[in-house]
């Protein structure tokens, strides 16, 4: 993978930026967050959407990076824009997405993934590979992860842990947990919007009073 991103494959410069984020397979303290947004801007220049959407949430987050709100919101529009580029040039039929959002959990012809734009698209084809990931681990009931260990909740995603709590948690219900800030925007708006519920207290706890949810370990929600 690193010998891909060497030569500016764009993917592997974005799988490179999640695994330093997490410090996937070490431990806590192998993070490495300007590292990982280093990698995350040159996908990005790249023309990686993913890339692209979480510089954007690094920066409004103030993640491995100075805070820089109005400058992550526009990576983000950016990101949003080339999605929308990417639908027009699949020649999907206008009318059936290019409306204005309705706050429908039942809609079922789209997604709101353009919701800077209002526009309702279609949800990105899963790539093989992550659909691969995924349908792994699924046919086996997670047993192959190893013992307290989750796949990323993103159902595009198909990254799984390498160690016990290396994925950050949504803050609100404490039930989903995501590999990236961008994982969680697109699967908060694909299907988390409508099931996302504050968590109890015991729901938090491990049954000896102490809450595994730190500050480092969970990501704030989606508006």
């Amino acid at each position: 993978m690193a010998k891909a991103a060497i030569r500016s494959h764009a993917p592997s410069l974005y799988s490179l930026a999640v695994i330093q984020f997490n410090g996937s397979g070490g431990s806590k303290n192998d993070k490495d967050l300007r590292a990982g947004v280093a990698l995350c801007a040159r996908a990005a220049f790249l023309g990686h959407v993913d890339a692209l959407r979480e510089l954007g949430h690094c920066l409004q987050d103030g993640y491995g990076v100075p805070q820089k709100v109005s400058e992550g919101r526009r990576f983000l529009v950016q990101a949003n824009a080339r999605e929308l580029a990417a639908v027009l040039s699949s020649g999907i039929k206008a009318r059936s997405w290019l409306q204005p959002q309705i706050s429908n959990p039942d809609q079922s012809h789209g997604c709101p993934l353009l919701s800077d734009f209002g526009c309702n698209v279609p949800a990105k084809e899963t790539h093989p590979a992550n659909k691969f990931l995924s349908d792994w681990f699924a046919v086996r009931g997670g047993d192959s992860l190893g013992d307290g260990l989750r796949l990323c909740s993103h159902g595009g995603c198909g990254r799984p842990e390498t160690r016990k709590h290396e994925f950050r948690r949504c803050s609100v219900c404490g039930v989903v947990n995501y590999c990236s800030r961008a994982c969680q925007a697109l699967d908060w708006k694909l299907r988390h919007k409508v099931d996302c519920a504050p968590m109890e207290q015991d729901a938090a706890d491990d049954g000896g009073g102490n809450v595994q949810i730190d500050d480092d370990n969970v990501l704030g929600p989606m508006s």
